[in-house]
């Protein structure tokens, strides 16, 4: 007698985005019941199941969810920046997922305080302004309030490349839509500290495929993850090989640190080495990301290229 399958239902809030895009497509090719809770002012991939709402209308946002009617395996939130949105995530799908998983980023920790040569996951020095702060204080939310039953899995990327959005990884370059023609026009490429910095880029698809990988997964249930890609290069090294790419050359001008980050304060986090083991993510049963950086990146510039 064939076993009977159970498709696992999963919510996505974004789901037309760069990430939350690449998240939807690598789902519904693993079998997912994809739902996706956009403003629906762009398109979302084929397949999934679409409930409009914009997330800052709280009153709109909760009718919606409630009106879907739906328990759902696992809710993925591209699109919480500030506390209030992990607030209305506890509130809302604690007694509707069995699993949140909540994307952050590295930029939680203080930059001034990161550890070298790799950063530790559980370096207690955290960033309280900005972007990296406003994350800092969702993840707070969940390690302190009341879930219920929702187990939550929190991921903490580093710079995010792939198709679907543009290159570019530090200021004053980054995700500059006029990077290949600038590179083709053998114009110098302007990076904070000549780029070296170090980093682990980490392919858009590889990360939505770690974040499937904890859907379930009992093991990443309460854990907060560093998911870098399997590359630590210096920054300038990625545009090395975009060119290399294009099959142009490359000159870096060095834009000094202290005075840009005197002019740009927000910009202090990309200013540091964000280099990390990847050993915790293959010991819970995570799938590792695999994708080298050039062969990403080929894909990535492939996509712009048409």
């Amino acid at each position: 007698m064939a076993k009977s399958s159970v498709v696992r239902k999963l919510l996505l809030i974004g789901g037309s985005g760069f990430v939350s895009g690449t998240t939807a497509r690598a789902a519904l090719a693993s079998g997912f019941e994809v739902w996706a809770i956009t403003r629906g002012q762009k398109p979302v991939p084929d397949g999934v199941r679409v409930l409009v709402a914009d997330r800052n209308d709280e009153e709109q946002f909760r009718r919606v969810i409630e009106q879907a009617d739906t328990h759902w395996d696992a809710v993925i939130d591209h699109v919480a920046y500030v506390p209030a949105n992990m607030e209305q995530d506890i509130t809302l799908f604690r007694q509707r997922a069995k699993q949140l998983i909540f994307i952050s980023t590295d930029f939680v920790f203080d930059p001034s305080r990161r550890t070298f040569p790799l950063q530790d996951p559980n370096n207690p020095h955290f960033a309280t302004q900005g972007y990296g702060g406003d994350k800092r204080r969702c993840e707070e939310l969940l390690l302190r309030g009341d879930t219920g039953q929702m187990k939550w899995t929190v991921v903490r990327p580093c710079h995010i490349y792939g198709p679907g959005s543009q290159l570019g990884c530090l200021p004053a370059h980054s995700r500059d839509p006029e990077l290949i023609a600038k590179l083709r026009a053998g114009q110098p490429i302007r990076l904070v500290g000549g780029g070296y910095f170090l980093q682990q880029p980490i392919f858009a698809r590889d990360l939505a495929e770690l974040m499937l990988s904890a859907v379930g997964n009992a093991k990443a249930y309460g854990k907060l993850f560093l998911t870098y890609g399997p590359d630590a290069v210096e920054s300038w090294q990625y545009f090395r090989i975009i060119a290399d790419i294009l099959g142009v050359g490359l000159t870096v001008e060095e834009i000094p640190v202290r005075p840009y980050i005197a002019e740009h304060p927000d910009s202090t986090p990309f200013f540091c080495h964000r280099i990390c083991d990847l050993a915790p993510l293959k010991a819970c049963g995570l799938k590792v990301p695999a994708t080298s950086l050039t062969d990403g990146l080929r894909l990535h510039v492939q996509s712009l290229l048409g």
